[in-house]
């Protein structure tokens, strides 16, 4: 290459010299064509011959018609435990199959194996690039994977000539072999050695033996449901069988292709819908049915139906033999136990290893053989709504954003607008509990925080975050709604368990895993296991936050009591329950670090179970019975205890801007031990206020929002925490204050203002000949008297509202001789009080009769419960007397009132209902009418009348997800309901 230099400024630069290419004086365009045809032509002839060698590599074995369809099988697979000793079961190569010829198949059957196998079966030369086009190209570009698009020539080619290995030279070999059969045989040909070849599942080789294992019919007479049913297995046999709700969309589908293929009309397509089509199988000789067949499944989509059912393969799995036996036998003993009770037939239970994903036990139904419950359908595979136990996966989600199991939520009942309507959900008792902790609404399976928590999440955010637990039903995000977390979108048992096993490995998930290894007849291993790190689906101290929530069962025993179903003595367990609407799908999902297993109970058919057949009565029993036997002899293992931070934030941080204080009612100030009681008042300052008033829920951590009412549910969510807090205190009569306690005491009942009293007559000592008596005082008092009473041996006498006059009274017949105390009491305007108390000596005798009061006693408190109440009085000489009266005075106004009478006692005891008046202090007297002599009176009671109503101890064994456990003396979760 030549160069040259150039000057620029003070440097030199180096550039290439550019030469002009020289070209031919004159361009020949004849020559270049003759070399161009020349050099196609020598590219026709290699191709030509690279086809032709190729072409006779993969025919010179072609076998003739008749070997195609008369094959030996060579061995069957079988498929082990874990430890490769124990033969679950073993898959026969044993060919089930009969010949037919095609004028005996139905018009139906060929018609719907047409329609969806290959509709342009009698146009194509044995393959269809259109159809390979879209499953290579596209199925890679937007499925992620290449998907089929072989002919019906291909696919007999491969069944009955070829593996399903996957691999390039296979698919070269179908495709030459597919054009030399479609050149030596006719289309109908072809379509006969189809339909007598084609695999239908288990050992039904041909649709004739098919016909007869599934339908017990030759194939001649199957109706058109029955053929587009036949026509729908090839494509994935065991999928469709274990699947039979998959097997009859794809069914409708065919119909409804033949509709567009005119191959039937749309009344014959809805009629053959409508029909009701059974498939009858025949499996025996095997052990956990339901994962085996899963097992096989899968083999069958990576190595072909042919190679599975005579290739030979020794496939080692999870299944740990032990506890697989264990789980079917709690699973049947259980059902059998509580399902007639209950109103259950089924459940289903999987165990997982949380540290590697592995499935150690799965039972996809109660019988496998029970046809009654649909028992071959396998639960632990079918999406399902798991009720309640959705809660801790939305919790989670909240975990991540920087909520922790102490920040408050308000439980009261809340409207939330959407875009469908108003939505209000319910606790599952109809209940209120006011502001709570997340631990306290995870633990009590409260309904309403839950739904506030995916709102302030968000919906997206805990549907992706479910997805990294290894979730995959929740694709279609547009069927899902706040009701999301109260378990509105179904899951599989499998998938839920997988992701509880993600908490027990303290946030490390494993896809769960059913294969450890398959080899070949001869040894070679076509695919085995490798242990991973799995993936960080979230960070290790939030699994350990939500364990510590799930495994206090303190937080839950106001509900489930402490000795539910959900705890497992003395070894820790985290555990939570669902229950779905009307009573169909009871759940239970639970772990330690070690092990995780899962238990759905219900009916396949989606029946109802009876009403309480909840997550902890239906699935609870059979849970706890495997994990109790699952893991006897093993260790204890403890949860990691987590660090619950601390943000700053009070409602993060599970703190209330709440002081509750008692107030002096006339003073407004804070009461004292002057203060009496009749003013005293127990007041509660707070700014109580919606969670969204607190937290911006786009950014948790990020303060305080400025304008919180932007958010569309903030007022809706305040208006609920305002209704709520006034019904409260109309119920309970405590006063929730907005705003700060005050600081200064009260001022007013203070010993200055207390009144000044002496009994002035009768004097003191002094002996009493007349039970009429006069009463009076000399009595002051700074704020002024309001009035005097008198009492005798602590019991009332009567009161004097005009204090400064004497009181005459008749000393009850009841009072008898000897010495009695006698008090008077002087009260000024805000019941600031002075008492002065004297003895005197009754010389009258008391009537021969005694009177007087058993229940109530003095001084007694009397809640409401009922509208009256049972007041008992002895009346010792009762046949004397035709008639008892009850009186009620409140105290200090001087004013008695008629309270309920009795005619004729027929007994020393009276029982007389009084109508419980309005809240506050009473005396009680009551007077006794003689048939002859004197009428005798009680002494007055004083009695007080509470304005709250005491909340019944509940009946812990009802409910969604209430147990059967008994409360104990564990300590209660935290109370942060003001009205308590």
């Amino acid at each position: 290459m030549a160069y040259k230099y150039t000057k620029q400024g003070p440097s030199w630069r180096r550039h290439k010299i550019k030469r002009r290419r020289r070209l031919p004086k004159k361009f020949n365009k004849d020559l270049l064509f003759k070399n161009a045809i020349l050099l196609l032509v020598a590219l026709f002839v290699l191709g030509s011959i690279f086809t032709l060698g190729i072409f006779a590599w993969a025919v010179k074995d072609l076998p003739n018609p008749d070997e195609l369809i008369d094959r030996n099988v060579i061995q069957s697979t079988k498929i082990y435990d874990s430890t490769g000793e124990h033969l679950l079961y073993e898959i026969h190569g044993d060919k089930n199959r009969t010949l037919v010829e095609l004028e005996n198949i139905p018009q139906t059957l060929i018609d719907a194996t047409i329609t969806v196998e290959d509709q342009q079966f009698y146009k194509h030369s044995g393959f269809n690039p259109f159809r390979i086009f879209e499953g290579v190209v596209i199925g890679t570009l937007f499925r992620g994977r290449a998907t089929g698009g072989s002919t019906i020539t291909q696919q007999f080619v491969k069944n009955a000539v070829l593996t399903n290995e996957r691999r390039i030279s296979r698919k070269i070999k179908e495709l030459i072999l597919s054009i030399e059969l479609e050149r030596r045989f006719e289309k109908d040909d072809i379509l006969q050695m189809y339909f007598n070849e084609i695999p239908y599942g288990s050992t039904n080789y041909g649709c004739e033996s098919a016909s007869q294992a599934y339908f017990d019919k030759p194939v001649t007479e199957l109706t058109l449901a029955e053929s587009a049913t036949l026509a729908a297995l090839p494509k994935a046999p065991s999928r469709y069988l274990n699947n039979p709700d998959l097997l009859d969309e794809r069914r409708d589908l065919i119909l409804f292709m033949m509709v567009g293929e005119e191959y039937i009309t749309q009344e014959e397509a809805d009629a053959a819908m409508a029909e009701e089509v059974e498939i009858q199988e025949s499996v025996s000789n095997i052990d956990a049915p339901h994962f085996v067949l899963w097992v096989k499944q899968m083999l069958e989509e990576t190595y072909g139906e042919r190679l599975v059912e005579q290739g030979g393969l020794k496939v080692t799995t999870t299944i740990d033999y032990e506890k697989q036996m264990i789980a079917e036998d709690v699973v049947e003993e259980k059902v059998d136990e509580l399902g007639p009770q209950l109103g259950f037939s089924n459940a289903s239970l999987v165990a997982i290893d949380p540290s590697n994903g592995h499935i150690l036990a799965m039972v996809g139904s109660k019988d496998y053989f029970d046809e009654d419950i649909d028992g071959a359908v396998n639960v632990a595979l079918r999406p399902r709504q798991p009720g309640s136990s959705f809660k801790p996966i939305v919790y989670t989600t909240a975990f991540t954003e920087g909520y922790t199991p102490n920040s408050i939520l308000w439980d009261v009942e809340t409207t939330f607008p959407t875009v469908t309507g108003d939505y209000a959900p319910k606790n599952y008792d109809l209940g209120e509990r006011g502001p709570v902790t997340i631990r306290t609404a995870v633990q009590g399976s409260l309904n309403i925080p839950a739904v506030k928590m995916v709102y302030l999440t968000e919906i997206e955010d805990a549907l992706t975050f479910a997805e990294g637990l290894g979730y995959t039903t929740f694709e279609d995000r547009s069927r899902f709604g706040l009701s999301v977390v109260l378990g509105g979108a179904e899951v599989e048992l499998l998938e839920h368990v997988g992701a509880y096993a993600t908490f027990a490995n303290e946030g490390v998930h494993h896809e769960p895993v059913s294969i450890l290894k398959v080899e070949d007849p001869d040894g070679e291993v076509l695919e085995e296991w490798e242990e991973s790190k799995g993936s960080q689906a979230l960070e290790e101290n939030i699994a350990r936050m939500i364990s510590d929530v799930l495994s206090d069962n303190a937080a839950r025993s106001y509900v489930f009591g402490t000795g539910s179903y959900l705890q497992l003595e003395d070894r820790p367990v985290a555990a939570k329950t669902g229950t779905t609407n009307d009573y169909r799908d009871a759940w239970l999902l639970g772990y330690t670090p070690s092990l995780a297993a899962g238990v759905w109970a219900g009916n396949n058919d989606n029946s109802e179970m009876v009403h309480g057949a909840g997550g902890s009565t239906a699935a609870g029993p059979i849970w706890n019975a495997f994990m109790s036997q699952a893991l006897a002899g093993s260790a204890i293992e403890p949860f990691t205890e987590p660090e619950i931070p601390v943000t700053g934030n009070s409602i993060l941080d599970g703190q209330l801007p709440v002081q509750t204080v008692t107030l002096d009612t006339a003073s407004g100030k804070l009461a004292t031990d002057y203060t009496p009681e009749s003013y005293r008042q127990t007041t509660t300052y707070a700014e109580y206020h919606t969670t969204l008033h607190y937290i911006d829920k786009d950014d948790p951590l990020g303060g305080t929002p400025k304008n919180p009412d932007n958010d569309p549910m903030y007022e809706p969510w305040e208006n609920a925490v305002v209704d709520w807090i006034a019904r409260q205190q109309a119920e309970t009569g405590i006063i929730i204050e907005q705003g700060s306690a005050p600081t200064e005491y009260d001022d007013l009942h203070v010993p200055s203002n207390f009144p000044d009293v002496e009994i002035t007559s009768p004097e003191s000592n002094e002996e009493i000949t007349s039970r009429n008596i006069e009463l009076s005082t000399d009595a002051s008092a700074p704020r002024g008297l309001s009035r005097i009473e008198y009492y005798i041996d602590g019991l009332y006498l009567t009161a004097d509202t005009t204090p400064g006059s004497s009181t005459h009274i008749l000393l009850p017949n009841t009072i008898g001789r000897g010495w009695h105390d006698l008090e008077a009491i002087a009260y000024d305007d805000i019941d600031n009080s002075s008492v002065h108390e004297i003895s005197i000596n009754v010389q009258v005798e008391p009537a021969d009769s005694s009177f007087s009061f058993q229940s109530p006693t003095n001084g007694q408190n009397i809640d409401p419960i009922d509208q009256t109440f049972s007041v008992v009085l002895e009346l010792s000489d009762y046949e004397n007397y035709h008639s008892i009266s009850l009186y009620g005075e409140p105290v200090g106004t001087g004013s008695k009132t008629f309270a309920g009478s009795l005619t004729g006692p027929s007994s020393p005891f009276v029982t007389i209902d009084w109508t419980l008046p309005v809240a506050g202090d009473y005396i009680l007297t009551a007077r006794a009418d003689a048939l002859s002599g004197p009428d005798i009176e009680t002494l007055g009671i004083l009695v007080h009348v509470s304005d709250v109503v005491p909340e019944p101890e509940e009946d812990l064994s009802e409910g969604n997800d209430a147990g059967n456990g008994v409360i104990d003396e564990e300590e209660p979760p935290p109370n942060l309901n003001p009205f308590e």
